[in-house]
């Protein structure tokens, strides 16, 4: 089933984790799982406390060497005719953190958890390009 523009933002905004697909400069993909917002039309994550190997992350030098990324939501449930997802393409840069104040206020904002520890990393801000999607119909 179709979903509208605006069906498809807002299912995407209030989901509580994406996948955030990057490839780097050879066209090697990763991908990895990511609480975000949205703002305006642009997606914010952030590089958070939660325990990582290293700070030199696979996701931010793949953008680095190519900005354009994918981002997926989706609901799964027994009952398959509740089932949707939702992808936004779009070009992400690196942002230092201090000088993404309104995009981490919006993570903030969205979860309890950033609201005790405040995110210090890196932000990514990808700018959404194309919205697509689909639906079961009932969910």
């Amino acid at each position: 089933m179709g979903l509208t523009d605006t069906e498809l933002r807002s299912r995407f905004a209030h989901a509580r984790v994406l996948r955030l697909g990057t490839a780097d400069a050879g066209g090697r993909p990763h991908l990895v799982p990511a609480t975000f917002a949205v703002v305006g039309d642009a997606v914010v994550i952030a590089v958070d406390h939660k325990p990582k190997r290293h700070s030199n992350l696979k996701r931010l030098r793949n953008i680095e060497e190519n900005p354009v990324v994918t981002l997926l939501v989706d609901h799964f449930e027994e009952d398959w005719g509740r089932l949707w997802w939702v992808r936004a393409d779009g070009e992400a840069r690196v942002i230092d953190n201090e000088l993404a104040g309104e995009l981490v206020d919006a993570l903030v904002d969205k979860y309890e958890q950033y609201r005790e520890q405040r995110p210090v990393g890196p932000v990514i801000k990808i700018l959404v390009n194309r919205w697509s999607g689909w639906s079961a119909g009932r969910g």
